[in-house]
C-alpha cells in the first residue's frame, strides 16, 4: 500500500490539470462519474494515504489500496477505475477506492493529523498516545487517525532509528522516547519523499526487509505483531522492549 510521501509524489505529478476542465469521463468506479463532466478542477490534496480531487461543491477522494497505479497522458489496457480526458490531456487511475465526498474538504479531514502537512500538530499526537497506554507502539504508529500517511515501511525504520521495540507498551515508554518517535514519524516521512523522488528509497532501509542488525551485526528477527499482525522487522539486542 503507498504510504504519505508516495501520494504527495502522485499530487505533484498532476499540478498540470489544475484548472482544467473535465471533457469526458469513464471507468468503473462505483460512483455517479458522469457528474465529473464538464466539472473544473480548483486542485489537488492528499491527507495520508487519500489523494484528493476538488471540485466546487464536492471532492473525489482516491485511496490507492495495494497495488492502485495511475497513468499520466496514457493509458493501460485494462479499464480504469477513473479515466479523465481534458482539452489536450488525460488521468488514468487503476485498482483504487473511488468516492465523493460533498461539500467542503475541510469539513472531512482534520489536517493536523498528516504528518506531511504544514499544520501537523505533533502535540496532538502525544496527547492520544497518552489515551491509549495499554496499545503497543506498532499499532499506535499506523493509526491513522494520529499519523496520517505513515505504513508499515516508515513503522519500521522510525523504530529501528528510535531502538524501540515495536511491541513495547506505550505508557510504559519513557516520554522522551515517545517525543522522539512522534518526531521521526515526520521526518522520516519527508526523508522518504526525498529518496523515492531520487529512485533510491530501498537503498536507504537500515532494518525493513533487512536480516542482520546494522548496529549489532545480529539477526534481525520479522513477526508479525499487535493487533494489525503487520510485518515487524526489528533487532531484540539494541531495539528496547518496555513491557
Amino acid at each position: 500500500m503507498p504510504e504519505g510521501p508516495s501520494i504527495v509524489i502522485l499530487k505533484e505529478d498532476v499540478q498540470q490539470f489544475t484548472g482544467k476542465k473535465i471533457i469526458s469521463v469513464s471507468g468503473d468506479a462505483s460512483i455517479e462519474i458522469s457528474r465529473l463532466k464538464d466539472k473544473t478542477i480548483n486542485s489537488f490534496k492528499t491527507w495520508g494515504k487519500h489523494f484528493l480531487i476538488c471540485f466546487d461543491s464536492f471532492t473525489v477522494k482516491i485511496h490507492m489500496l495495494m497495488f492502485g497505479t495511475y497513468r499520466v497522458n496514457e493509458r493501460k489496457e485494462s479499464t480504469p477505475r477513473l479515466g479523465l480526458v481534458f482539452e489536450d490531456c488525460e488521468l488514468n487511475f487503476y485498482t483504487c477506492s473511488v468516492k465523493i465526498l460533498e461539500g467542503d474538504i475541510n469539513s472531512h479531514y482534520d489536517w493536523s493529523v498528516d504528518v506531511m502537512n504544514e499544520s501537523w500538530d505533533p502535540k496532538k499526537a502525544q496527547i492520544s498516545l497518552g489515551e491509549m497506554p495499554d496499545k503497543m507502539i506498532c499499532d499506535a504508529i499506523l493509526d491513522q487517525n494520529i499519523f496520517a500517511g505513515v505504513g508499515n515501511i516508515i513503522k519500521n525504520e522510525v523504530l529501528y532509528r528510535c531502538y524501540i521495540h515495536p511491541e513495547s507498551i506505550i505508557g510504559k515508554i519513557p516520554p522522551n522516547e515517545i517525543s522522539q518517535i512522534i518526531a521521526e514519524c515526520s521526518i522520516y516521512s519527508f526523508e522518504f519523499l526525498y529518496w523515492k523522488k531520487k529512485f533510491e528509497l530501498k537503498q536507504h532501509w537500515e532494518v525493513y526487509t533487512k536480516s542482520v542488525c546494522l548496529r549489532c551485526n545480529l539477526p534481525i528477527h520479522k513477526k508479525p505483531t499487535g493487533d494489525r499482525k503487520r510485518n515487524s522487522f526489528f533487532c531484540p539486542n539494541c531495539q528496547e522492549l518496555y513491557i
